[in-house]
């Protein structure tokens, strides 16, 4: 499996990413141009895919440089340069609940879905949805802070599959979980982790998208 991570980047010597796969990426922040991860969350994403899926190859998507901002016309060109890219899934851990957005986003999906990349993010947060992750053809998350590391679930959600996951990436030695990054978008790469395993043992992506 390939799984293009949009996010702030990946570095690749992290010791958590230790024998994973990273090819090359793209930058589409316009204050970098490379692909490096400088504030470590991307890396953390990648990190807790990798737990999951240890075969699957990573492509750096950089979205953000340093801040964790974007906007949606770069977020959908970088969604369609990512299904372009050979990518098998797409891990986007963020989300915007502006409906202005919602046409291009739309389209930036159904690129993906047509070359049969499968979008993984976030379908809502404290009760709002989110695009793209509320979306057809995209699989939503939603995150769960009691569900273990090893669970997910599967359920249909107005008339569409979503999967619940952990909020937490993988453990840091001694430290307390709770000291550690935490939140949806550990959730959002701890189902493409588990997506990419199953995807690696002959499921469809066709069926784990509304």
């Amino acid at each position: 499996m390939t799984i293009a991570v949009l996010d702030s980047g990946i570095h690749a010597d992290h010791p958590h990413l230790a024998g994973a796969t990273v090819l090359a990426g793209c930058s589409f922040s316009s204050e970098s141009d490379d692909a490096i991860d400088r504030i470590g969350h991307g890396t953390a994403v990648a990190a807790a895919i990798h737990e999951k899926a240890p075969n699957a190859r990573l492509i750096p998507v950089k979205l953000f440089h340093r801040h964790l901002t974007t906007n949606a016309e770069v977020l959908a060109q970088a969604i369609e340069w990512s299904a372009a890219a050979g990518a098998d899934l797409i891990n986007l851990s963020l989300g915007t609940a502006n409906t202005a957005h919602r046409e291009r986003l739309v389209a930036a999906a159904r690129a993906a879905a047509e070359s049969r990349v499968l979008v993984v993010a976030p379908r809502e947060t404290e009760g709002v949805m989110l695009l793209p992750g509320s979306l057809d053809g995209v699989l939503g998350v939603l995150a769960d802070a009691q569900c273990g590391r090893d669970e997910l679930e599967l359920r249909l959600e107005h008339g569409g599959v979503c999967a619940t996951a952990s909020i937490f990436p993988r453990p840091i030695g001694d430290l307390p979980r709770e000291r550690n990054l935490s939140g949806i978008s550990f959730a959002v790469a701890n189902v493409c982790g588990f997506i990419a395993r199953a995807l690696e043992s002959g499921v469809s992506v066709t069926s784990l998208a509304g």
